[in-house]
């Protein structure tokens, strides 16, 4: 199955020059807890809901600091057309639960969940790669990988 089957199309974007607050509201609004963020028509970060409570809430920043002060500037993406079974060990080993994935002329078309691949393909496999996920230790630390 390729990744393009499992993901989310489409994404809300927030513009690294937005505040906190609206990353905020577009998560609650949506429902989501994980944004890409964009700078020139490029995506250049990731924001999660963690990112904004740790790296500014936690650090005494309201919400009109901006979503460059909290994003996570290495993107990791992956490909509509990657195997997914390949991406999923890569999201367990680079301990991510979602993932931009990128069209081949580098667009973003969609979010890639764990939960999005369990629901359509097989729980036993994404259950392989959740425990990857939530293993202690790894590169990732809060950050997003790369497929």
């Amino acid at each position: 199955m390729k990744v393009g089957e499992a993901m989310n199309r489409g994404a809300h974007i927030v513009s690294a020059n937005d505040t906190l607050k609206k990353a905020a509201e577009i998560m609650a609004e949506e429902d989501v807890g994980f944004l890409p963020v964009e700078e020139s028509d490029r995506l250049i970060g990731m924001i999660t809901d963690r990112d904004i409570v740790t790296r500014c809430v936690a650090q005494g920043k309201n919400g009109d600091a901006r979503v460059r002060d909290a994003m996570t500037r290495d993107v990791k993406y992956c490909y509509d057309h990657d195997d997914l079974d390949a991406v999923m060990e890569n999201m367990a080993e680079i301990q991510v639960r979602r993932m931009p994935v990128m069209s081949e002329d580098k667009r973003l078309v969609g979010i890639l969940s764990l939960a999005d691949a369990a629901r359509c393909y097989s729980p036993d496999t994404v259950g392989i790669a959740f425990s990857g996920v939530v293993s202690p230790g790894g590169e990732h630390a809060g950050q997003i990988g790369r497929a």
